[in-house]
Formats: C-alpha cells, sequence, structure tokens
C-alpha cells in the first residue's frame, strides 16, 4: 500500500533473505496481533521460510494462515514468555542460532527484555521498537504505550521493506477444527450460534457475570443458542454464568473444548460476546461478529479497527475502584496496585444487548 501510511512505507528490502524469525510471545490474543505483520512479510519475502517464536498459543498459527509458517515455542525468559516450563534457554537460542537466520523481526514490547533475546539469535539483520533503555536493533523506532499492536507490528513489518497487506487478523478453519467442533456441539439446522466468553487473563478487563447471564437469557429467549467457553480457570464463572441465563439454550463449554474445537466452534458462530480476550480477537480473525466490552486504554492498543462487524462498549475508569491508584498505564508506567476489581462493571447490560441483537439482525 505504497502511499496509504506514510509511518509505514516500507525500508529498502534486505538482501538474500531466505529465513525470517519472528518474536512473539504472550497469549492468544498477543499471537493473532502478529499476524498483520506475518502477512506483510510474506509478501515482501515469498520464497523466505518463516518462524514464529512464540508460546504454545503460536500452534494456531500453522495451516490456518495462507502461507506456511513454522512455530518454535519459546523457553522461559523473563519479560517475553514468563508462563514456559522449559528452562534450557541457552539451548534454544544455540538450536536457533543453528539456523542462521536472515532476519529477525521483534514484535514483543520495547525490547527491554525482548532485544537482548532477538541478538542472541544471530540474525544478520535485525528490526524493532525499542525504549530508551533498550539494546538498539539494525533499524528501530521508538516504543510507545499506546500504540495499537496490529499498527505495531506493521511498522517493524515496514523496517524491513514489507509494506501492509492486511491491517486485522485473519485466519482459516481447518477440516479437522469443524470435526472437533461438532463433536463438541452437534449443529442444528437453522440455528444461531451466539458464542460467549466471559474470561479474560486480567481479571480487571471481565465484565461482570450477571451481565453475560442477562444477555444470554435475552439472546436465548430471542431464539440463539448460546455456547460459554472458557478454560479450565474459568469452568466456575461458566458456571455462574449459566445459572444467571437459567436456560436449557445456554451449554456450558467451559473446560471441555481444545483449541480445534474453539477455533471450528468460532467458525461456525453468528456473534461473539465477551471480554477484551484472546476468544474475542479469535472470534474476529474467523470472520465472526463481535460485540465487546473494552476498557478504555485496551482500546487504543487492542479493539478492533473496524465496527461493520464488531462493536464495544467501552468503560472509562482509569482509577482502581477498590483503592483509587492510578492504574492507566498498568505494567508500563503505573505499578499494578494489587487489586483486581473489575474496571468494566459499569457497563450496562442492555447496551451489550442492543450490539449483540444488531449484529445478529445484520446477518
Amino acid at each position: 500500500m505504497p502511499g496509504t501510511f506514510p509511518s509505514m512505507e516500507p525500508h529498502p528490502l534486505f538482501p538474500d533473505v531466505r529465513r525470517i524469525a519472528v518474536l512473539r510471545g504472550g497469549g492468544l490474543g498477543d499471537v493473532l496481533f502478529a499476524v498483520p505483520a506475518l502477512h506483510a512479510l510474506h509478501a515482501a519475502y515469498p520464497a523466505a521460510q518463516l518462524a514464529v517464536l512464540s508460546s504454545r498459543q503460536g500452534a494456531l498459527l500453522p495451516g490456518r494462515l495462507p502461507f506456511p509458517v513454522e512455530v518454535c515455542e519459546l523457553p522461559r525468559v523473563a519479560g517475553v514468555h514468563d508462563a514456559g516450563t522449559n528452562d534450557d534457554v541457552a539451548g534454544f537460542l544455540a538450536a536457533q542460532r543453528g539456523r542462521q537466520y536472515d532476519l529477525a523481526v521483534q514484535l514483543h514490547g520495547g525490547g527491554r527484555n525482548s532485544n537482548p533475546f532477538l541478538l542472541a539469535l544471530g540474525a544478520r539483520h535485525t528490526v524493532g521498537a525499542r525504549t530508551p533503555d533498550a539494546p538498539a536493533l539494525e533499524r528501530g523506532f521508538g516504543y510507545e504505550y499506546f500504540q495499537h499492536e496490529f499498527v505495531r507490528g506493521l511498522e517493524a513489518a515496514a523496517l524491513a521493506g514489507a509494506a501492509p497487506v492486511i491491517l486485522e487478523p485473519a485466519l482459516r478453519a481447518l477440516p479437522g477444527d469443524h470435526e472437533a467442533a461438532a463433536d463438541a456441539l452437534p449443529a442444528q439446522p437453522g440455528e444461531r450460534l451466539v458464542v460467549l466468553h466471559p474470561g479474560a487473563t486480567d481479571p480487571r478487563r471481565r465484565w461482570p457475570a450477571e451481565g453475560f447471564g442477562r444477555v444470554a437469557a435475552r439472546l436465548a429467549a430471542d431464539g440463539a443458542r448460546v455456547a460459554v467457553v472458557g478454560d479450565e480457570g474459568e469452568r466456575g464463572l461458566a458456571r455462574e454464568v449459566c445459572a444467571l441465563a437459567a436456560s436449557d439454550r445456554v451449554i456450558d463449554l467451559a473446560g471441555a473444548l481444545g483449541l480445534p474445537a474453539l477455533v471450528g466452534l468460532l467458525a461456525r458462530a453468528a456473534l461473539l460476546v465477551g471480554n477484551d480476550s484472546g476468544p474475542r480477537h479469535l472470534a474476529q480473525a474467523l470472520g465472526a461478529a463481535t460485540a465487546s466490552v473494552f476498557w478504555v486504554g485496551n482500546v487504543i492498543t487492542a479493539a478492533p479497527l473496524t465496527r461493520g462487524r464488531h462493536r464495544l462498549r467501552i468503560a472509562a475508569r482509569t482509577a482502581c475502584p477498590v483503592c483509587g491508584a492510578d492504574q492507566f498505564q498498568v505494567g508500563w508506567t503505573a505499578p499494578h496496585c494489587g487489586h483486581d476489581a473489575s474496571f468494566v462493571a459499569e457497563v450496562r447490560a442492555e447496551d451489550v444487548l442492543e450490539d449483540a441483537r444488531a449484529l445478529l439482525a445484520a446477518s
């Protein structure tokens, strides 16, 4: 898209790039944030092998993108992949150096921890964002906390000469995904399937169960079939939502779906209702409409860019509802005050329901 996004005008391509490493740790949503940059890098270097250094959630990518990628699961690296179980960082880096990467792209934050790790890969060329205290890469730009993750990734890719191809992530479901979803929840003729995800990694981003229960009950009364999803740690939350909905059309699937089944279910869904979470981002990438609840800071960094199929209700609270401490840039310049009360509880169920009904009517 030359000339369309001046700040993302691609730099000159690097010569003779055959192997590219892309570093992106984090959860499911974080992996999806890297997808537009992967498209750009593949388009710029179509013959190059793409390896994504990621968490186990990176297993989502192979086969579901229109080009091949390999995923290498990261060891436990402070500030890059804290949840890993493999502590052999030296062994991982030695194996990666043996691949002789021509280009390494840093898509994981400001580089305080990720740039040293990226440089240790030994790639001929390196690009990415950096804070003032992070080691410099060959080509870089200043990290700003409040920048959308899609755009930050594309700006990093542009440093390597890669122009934007898509602005938001897009994935395709595999035949096995559809089969796994059908095993978990057989389709019904003419169903309007709504997937509801009441969880979020950060409890402060979670809309209260009461709101989800009310929305689920009303959509079920409208004739929708509502599947409540979540991981093992969210089973209690899902049970609470289902009990509040009190409808046999609201089905609890929390803890019962592997990644393929979740992909297949979301690809089949007309709508996802949820928080700012990995399943919400995955639903969007698979083409489902989304009605979601966002905290204002995450609207800047992670919300859908378009509104034709994606609606959000925004909570503007920036101070902890328990102690009043400023948490606007928590984890960056504002230390976590220690309380996990919801920052989005003020959003009204009636408003989320209005968005859900409008999106279902449009579909």
